[in-house]
């Protein structure tokens, strides 16, 4: 058999395999499922080329927004992007959090890093709280008043 006649028998085996996959789903499950892997691998390599020293520390920026936000992703293909709802602050927090590692892994510590990346992390946390208020913190809110409104009045009568 000629090298050739090999050559071409391995592509159409790979060839086949690759579409009989493709038949019984496996890409379309990988394509739905696994894509945020195309966001982590990247922020993920970002940060090694990082701290193997090939890449100045501003890459953690993007780097750690990529890293973070693919777990976001992964989190709501696992239980439903419904939840984005209340997880959209979060993309504000992993700017911060790559603004952080800017400042701690640069030799000069500029400080204008780490107070922007303070003031994001605040706002992120007050629209997170914003958030859960607006949704069931509402109910919360509502519940201690009526415990607050009963105490009252159940203390009024025994005073009486």
């Amino acid at each position: 058999m000629s090298k050739n006649q090999y050559t071409i028998g391995l592509l159409f085996l790979i060839a086949g395999a690759v579409i009989l996959l493709g038949k019984l789903g496996l890409f379309a499950f990988i394509g739905t499922n696994f894509w945020p892997l195309f966001v982590l691998i990247p922020g993920i390599l970002l940060h090694v080329l990082f701290f193997g020293r090939l890449l100045p520390p501003i890459v953690l920026i993007p780097g750690a927004f990529l890293t973070i936000n693919a777990f976001i992703f992964f989190f709501c293909i696992a239980f439903g992007w419904s939840n984005m709802h209340y997880l959209w602050p979060l993309f504000i927090f992993a700017v911060s959090i790559g603004l952080y590692e800017y400042h701690l892994f640069d030799t000069y510590h500029p400080k204008f890093p780490r107070t922007l990346a303070i003031i994001l992390a605040l706002v992120s946390a007050s629209f997170f709280g914003i958030m859960l208020v607006w949704g069931w913190g509402l109910y919360l809110i509502a519940i201690a008043f009526l415990a607050l409104g009963a105490w009252l009045v159940a203390g009024r009568k025994a005073r009486w």
